[in-house]
């Protein structure tokens, strides 16, 4: 018996994740916002030692233990901006974040305005889905009313109309010979002058 049966090393896994889209794109939009914030966090306290070592000219960095993370944002608001995350398409997620990144070195933001910051950027693309699909529902309207309107145009354009050759009798025509028009059998009254 060989020793790869049992750890089934060259099997392929069945399913690579049953989350689905939505939940991965939260996930992954919320570890960015820790992330940031971390780091946020890290260059207030590099800011903070760089500000005590001009005041004091003397530098007690290697006596100061940090926390892992002092600052954690509140389960509210976090509810709030899991619950923007998931209105964001898959396809926007990279360009979310990318945008995120670019505003965060752009302000270089205290902590708390990190969250902020996020749910900015997270609004920003929300209404950017919304306007996308709003145009792609006029479009598809226009589309659809275009189609129409070109059909009756075809349908019209295949019964010609020919007004020099007719068999219609009509008053232009009785008024030219210089003839009494006979009596006319159309919908639309008759209307004649009295000598």
């Amino acid at each position: 018996m060989s020793l790869a049966s049992w750890f089934r090393w060259n099997e392929p896994p069945n399913r690579i994740s049953q989350r689905s889209p939505t939940e991965m794109v939260t996930e992954t939009l919320m570890m960015e916002l820790s992330w940031q914030t971390k780091q946020a966090e890290k260059q207030q306290r590099e800011r903070e030692n760089e500000y005590r070592k001009i005041k004091t000219g003397v530098d007690y960095g290697w006596l100061v233990s940090y926390p892992k993370q002092s600052y954690d944002i509140s389960p509210g608001e976090r509810l709030q901006l899991e619950d923007m995350c998931t209105k964001i398409h898959p396809s926007y997620c990279g360009p979310v974040i990318l945008r995120f990144r670019q505003l965060i070195a752009e302000y270089e933001p205290e902590v708390q305005e990190v969250s902020r910051l996020f749910r900015s950027v997270l609004q920003e693309a929300a209404e950017k889905i919304k306007e996308e699909e709003e145009a792609k529902k006029l479009a598809r309207q226009w589309n659809t009313k275009n189609k129409t309107s070109l059909s009756l145009t075809t349908f019209k354009s295949r019964s010609r109309i020919s007004p020099f050759i007719s068999d219609i009798k009509t008053i232009s025509e009785d008024v030219e010979r210089g003839t009494q028009p006979t009596r006319r059998v159309w919908s639309m009254p008759e209307f004649r002058n009295t000598k």
